[in-house]
This record gives structure tokens, C-alpha cells and sequence, in this order.
């Protein structure tokens, strides 16, 4: 279980990495100036947060893991933002927001399916 908790960890650290850097990379090739650009980087850094206090303090891995579980829910959900604008067609904003849904979805996937696979190996434990 425990290579499993780091496993999540560290996708959870690469998957903030990932959106900070998006955020910047899109405001700065879009010229953005608004600050709306940067909403993925606002999201991916507590998400790279939550890894790095996972890793540092395994006491409280199941606090950082819901906090971080939360944070890729809030990444699916304002990529739903999608379905409104997919009509102007693909550019830098609505490219974000299907990242967003896409890859937000796949985060709480492998958080759900984690907290259900450590909920049996404690019950199996016990």
C-alpha cells in the first residue's frame, strides 16, 4: 500500500508541475493579459502542494490526498466550461478548459480508485 500512497503522491506533484506550466506556457504564447490565463497554474499549485506534503508528512498522507483528490475534481469541473464555448472553435482558452476536463477526469479517476483500493487493504488488515 505504501508504494501505491507514493505512487499517487507523485503523480499527484507531476500532474501540479504540469498545470503550472501550462498556465504560464498558454499566457505567455496567447499574450494573454488576462487572469484567467493562469487559472491551471492556480489549481496545479496547491495540487503540487498537496504531493510534496504527502511525500514529507505520511501521517497525514489521507488529509493531503483529499485535499489534492479535491483540487482535480475543481480541474474537471471548470473543464466543463468546455462544452459552452467548443462552438468558437479550438484556441488557446478553450484548448485549457478541454485539458482541464480531460485531465481532471483522469486525476480523480486514479484518486477514487486509490482511496478504494486503500480502504480494502485496510480492511483486509484489520
Amino acid at each position: 500500500m505504501e508504494q501505491q500512497s507514493n505512487f499517487v503522491a507523485n503523480v499527484t506533484i507531476g500532474y501540479g508541475a504540469f498545470l503550472i506550466a501550462w498556465g504560464i506556457a498558454v499566457s505567455v504564447l496567447s499574450e494573454s493579459n488576462s487572469i484567467t490565463s493562469f487559472f491551471p497554474s492556480m489549481l496545479g499549485a496547491p495540487l503540487l502542494v498537496s504531493g510534496v506534503m504527502t511525500l514529507r508528512k505520511p501521517e497525514k498522507k489521507k488529509l493531503w490526498m483529499h485535499i489534492a483528490a479535491t483540487f482535480g475534481l475543481l480541474c474537471a469541473l471548470g473543464g466543463t466550461r468546455f462544452f459552452m464555448v467548443m462552438g468558437d472553435g479550438l484556441d488557446y482558452a478553450s484548448g485549457s478548459t478541454l485539458m482541464l476536463l480531460l485531465t481532471g477526469s483522469a486525476y480523480t479517476t486514479v484518486c477514487v480508485r486509490s482511496f478504494i483500493a486503500a480502504r480494502k487493504a485496510r480492511e483486509a488488515a484489520a
